[in-house]
């Protein structure tokens, strides 16, 4: 999964809206939407801010599912 489908994933199973995650973030909840479509990648700031509101390490963002071969 990409960056944006992990944050996407993690806020969701936390019930986590955008606009939630946004306020907790200290960004616009466009700029989420923009993170989590894969329009725009965060900075490592806003990475770890993200991390943080999502009770996760940024290492679990940045994971790549890896497919079965």
């Amino acid at each position: 999964m990409s960056v944006g489908a992990n944050i996407k994933e993690r806020r969701v199973r936390l019930g986590m809206t955008q606009l939630q995650l946004a306020e907790k973030v200290g960004v616009t909840s466009a700029a989420i939407c923009q993170f989590e479509r894969g329009v725009k990648n965060p900075s490592l700031q806003i990475g770890g801010e993200i991390a943080k509101a999502l009770k996760c390490d940024i290492e679990e963002l940045l994971e790549q599912q890896r497919e079965a071969r």
